[in-house]
């Protein structure tokens, strides 16, 4: 146990304070615009920011990775926010919360398995795409200053580590740029012109709603809608640094952690929220590892917000927008041009559709329920081909089954019969197939019952023992007088 809070806590100090602080910094902007998005003051986003961040450092799953509010969530909060107001947001967020320690309790992250690697393709990507998308309002057509500003932060950025690694490159960028902005009174936009800043700590209170069964009915979709976004985002997001540390995360304990943080965040004044994979990018690259780096980032946003407020809201924005973009650009998966070239055709097109619906909605788990939708219709199509090959042998007719017989593949199965022979002795055998569902076996039936009707003696063999049980269970050939249903 000793040990284990080292590795997770102390193993990595410095780089994990140096990082935390660069998180933090890049925060302030994403949830000032996340608060906007959803309709709030700036400081719930804040408030939830630093709230989440600190409390899933102790209670999360995967060390480095950072939690806060986010644009995923901030969307689907909008509707609530217009119709009934924050009070109604935070008891939304609170459920989120209690659903999700629900969802961690029962183990919901092993459901994980069923995303296939072309949606976790598209998802990256299409997150990244989004970052940067999320940047052009912040420098596009704004001043020659703000883009000078932009390529120097990257040029900071993809230089500076080749020769500093002491100090993560975005913090160098940051320091130095707002210190000549300031200076040089440059005509920049600046965080400060995204919201105002209320330098106060968050206070405890409860949601001011009614507690009724009205209430739920208003807040329960809402928080449904959170609670299973907050954890795809968080899940996918955990695994995407597992790959990037070569580390194992606990999913499960994950699924908790974010539960018990938005419960304790909206009873503090802030909106739910979950993993954020452009932080959690910017946190590894910068040397974050530990759990030190997502708890530095908390206080380190509070301390920003409290005490080095009016100097914060002087950070220019293009310094910001400068590190997002070195954050989009390391988070996009490169190697997926080739993919589109070498993998099959049907991951291909998975991973396109996945990253057109995330970018046209903004929604990410619309886009990987979509991908994973039609993952599953290309397999069902791809394994819901059976062939029936037919032989003589002495006076008997066999007919030898192979494939994955269920729902989609009854019709050809049917079809690859000629049911004109007569008196014949009719083998049927299943060896090499194996019956999945009951359409698979009324389909058995109607072979058996057709050939049947001709004066054939029909003999199913070769069944594996599931494919037995399931016959024996389901099949009505073997009764008296069968007769099969009309539906």
């Amino acid at each position: 146990m000793v040990e284990k809070i080292k590795q997770e806590w102390f193993s990595n100090v410095r780089a994990d304070i140096l990082a935390g602080i660069v998180v933090a910094l890049a925060l302030i902007p994403e949830a000032i615009a996340f608060s906007i998005i959803a309709g709030v003051d700036p400081m719930v986003g804040l408030y939830a920011s630093f709230c989440i961040a600190v409390i899933i450092a102790f209670v999360g799953g995967r060390p480095g990775m950072i939690s806060a509010a986010t644009g995923a969530m901030a969307l689907l909060m909008v509707p609530l926010v217009k119709e009934h107001g924050l009070n109604y947001l935070l008891a939304a967020t609170i459920l989120t919360g209690v659903i999700q320690v629900i969802f961690g309790v029962f183990k919901i992250a092993r459901f994980m398995k069923f995303i296939p690697r072309a949606v976790m393709i598209g998802f990256v990507n299409s997150l990244a795409i989004l970052i940067f998308m999320a940047q052009v309002p912040h420098f596009l057509g704004i001043s020659s200053l703000t883009y000078i500003f932009v390529a120097i932060t990257l040029v900071i950025v993809y230089v500076f580590p080749r020769f500093i690694k002491s100090i993560p490159a975005p913090l160098i960028a940051i320091i130095v740029l707002t210190t000549i902005s300031i200076f040089s009174g440059a005509e920049l936009r600046t965080v400060g012109d995204l919201g105002a800043i209320t330098q106060s700590l968050p206070s405890f209170f409860i949601p001011d709603v009614p507690f009724s069964f009205e209430t739920l009915k208003i807040i329960f979709p809402y928080s449904i809608a959170l609670a299973i976004v907050g954890l795809l985002e968080s899940l996918l997001t955990a695994s995407i640094v597992d790959d990037m540390t070569g580390t194992e995360s606990k999913k499960n304990k994950e699924s908790r952690g974010q539960g018990i943080a938005n419960i304790i965040t909206g009873f503090f004044g802030g909106m739910a929220g979950c993993a954020m994979i452009g932080q959690s990018v910017i946190n590894v690259k910068s040397g974050g590892r530990g759990r030190l780096s997502t708890l530095t980032a908390g206080l380190f946003l509070i301390f920003l917000i409290i005490v080095l407020g009016d100097l914060v809201v002087q950070i220019p924005m293009p310094v910001l927008v400068g590190i997002m973009i070195m954050v989009s650009i390391g988070t996009f998966d490169w190697s997926s041009f080739t993919y589109l070239v070498k993998a099959p055709k049907s991951d291909a097109v998975v991973m396109l559709v996945t990253v057109i619906i995330v970018v046209a909605t903004h929604d990410l788990s619309k886009g990987v329920i979509a991908g994973v939708i039609l993952s599953a219709i290309f397999f069902v199509a791809k394994i819901s081909t059976i062939k029936v090959k037919e032989r003589l042998n002495d006076s008997n007719k066999i007919f030898e089954v192979e494939g994955q017989l269920f729902f989609a593949s009854v019709e050809g199965f049917v079809e690859s019969f000629n049911f004109s022979v007569q008196n014949t002795k009719i083998i049927i055998d299943f060896s090499k197939a194996h019956i999945w569902d009951d359409s698979a076996v009324g389909a058995i039936d109607k072979v058996v019952l057709k050939y049947r009707e001709n004066n054939n003696n029909v003999t199913i063999k070769g069944l594996d023992s599931a494919s037995k049980r399931l016959v024996e269970k389901l099949a009505i050939y073997n009764q008296t007088n069968p007769k099969l249903s009309s539906h």
